[in-house]
């Protein structure tokens, strides 16, 4: 330990440049996890945070909810089905609104669900953050975060034909399509929809939500629609979240920024001390020689190693805590304690893993080399 901190501290500019370096290597990577996630569950976070197991979508919906229809046969087929404990339809749509007492017009989406006796339902939010559920027509529970940030209280205007929905409710991570989003009943989406479009008729729900009888699994369930008919597309939840168009190419892409990262960061350690090993060939060999055990001096590197790459986490782990509670346009950013573990101990490992290189080198310097100055041996 103190032959490691005292090269440290008679080096500190090459190896504070190294925690510098580190540092911000692990501050990309954890910004990139907050913006993935973001990002996802600014996609599909009205899917993956309400509280239905199940979700229907016609087959020619695609597995997007605005393009799937469920006309009334298939919705009293679908009705039918065994293993069905409780059904319910979903409305969503698109529309321009306006919060009134203000002029500004944005675009926001109004997803439609089967008021329960509370107010929830099934196809509501998981969990409130503020306030309540709708118990009636003309009000809803909106999104929280993005662009535009509801209150209690609020009244949403929607244009053109002036229809409007008061807020009575907030929920976490419930926007769709990145965009501010409003849980309301059923009848409050027709109203909504004939209201912008009144030549439209009485619009049809998109998808139906299910959960399973006492004793059926949603697995179990999502199998007995799809065998019903070939006209039926039943996921669960979280499979249709994570099977949205564009999901899984999202996924990926950050996946491969997030595998060139977490090369780098070993890459750049190893080679680092590989460098630092050959500078100090002598020195290491005349340690050797006066009776220093190759192990103290292999010891000595690793410490060296977990001091710059633990340094450079906490560097990098700092500078990403106060934009990981800031907005990026819509997409809400977070604190992801988890991504931080993670990578803390992935990046330290294959740090540890990659000096190994170097601590093979110091492993083979022979203590008579120090008469012959031939320094590490290669």
């Amino acid at each position: 330990m103190f032959l490691a901190l005292k090269e440290i501290a008679r080096a500190k500019t090459r190896f504070g440049l190294l925690v510098a370096a580190i540092a911000m290597l692990v501050f990309l990577i954890l910004f990139q996890q907050s913006l993935q996630n973001g990002l996802i569950t600014g996609f599909v976070g009205a899917i993956r945070n309400q509280n239905a197991p199940v979700l229907v979508y016609s087959v020619d919906g695609q597995r997007v909810i605005q393009g799937s229809i469920i006309p009334p046969d298939l919705e009293a087929e679908l009705r039918t089905v065994d293993g069905i404990g409780e059904i319910g339809r979903i409305g969503q749509g698109t529309f321009t609104g306006r919060a009134v007492g203000t002029d500004e017009s944005f675009d926001t989406t109004i997803i439609g669900y089967e008021l329960g006796p509370d107010g929830d339902g099934l196809g509501a939010p998981s969990e409130l953050a503020d306030g309540r559920f709708p118990i009636s027509e003309l009000e809803a529970v909106a999104s929280t975060g993005g662009d535009v940030e509801f209150s209690v209280g609020d009244t949403v205007m929607l244009q053109p034909g002036g229809f409007r929905v008061e807020i009575v409710g907030l929920a976490d991570d419930i926007q769709l399509n990145v965009a501010p989003t409003l849980f309301a009943s059923y009848d409050t989406w027709v109203g909504a929809v004939q209201s912008v479009n009144p030549d439209a008729g009485k619009p049809l729900p998109n998808v139906m939500v299910a959960a399973p009888a006492d004793g059926v699994t949603d697995d179990e369930l999502v199998a007995a629609i799809n065998e019903r008919s070939l006209d039926f597309d039943a996921l669960t939840r979280a499979d249709a979240a994570a099977e949205t168009p564009g999901v899984a190419q999202v996924q990926q892409s950050f996946q491969l920024i997030f595998l060139l990262y977490g090369l780098v960061v070993p890459c750049v350690t190893g080679l680092f001390f590989l460098i630092v090993t050959f500078q100090k060939a002598n020195s290491l060999t005349l340690l050797r020689a006066i009776g220093a055990p190759a192990r103290r001096l292999v010891a000595s590197l690793l410490i060296q190693v977990v001091i710059m790459i633990g340094g450079g986490l906490v560097l990098g782990t700092a500078l990403y805590y106060p934009l990981s509670q800031s907005q990026l346009g819509g997409i809400s950013l977070r604190f992801e304690t988890g991504a931080v573990i993670f990578w803390s101990i992935l990046l330290l490992t294959l740090g540890v893993a990659s000096s190994l290189v170097a601590a093979r080198r110091v492993l083979r310097i022979d203590p008579i080399e120090a008469t012959t100055g031939a320094g590490v041996g290669v």
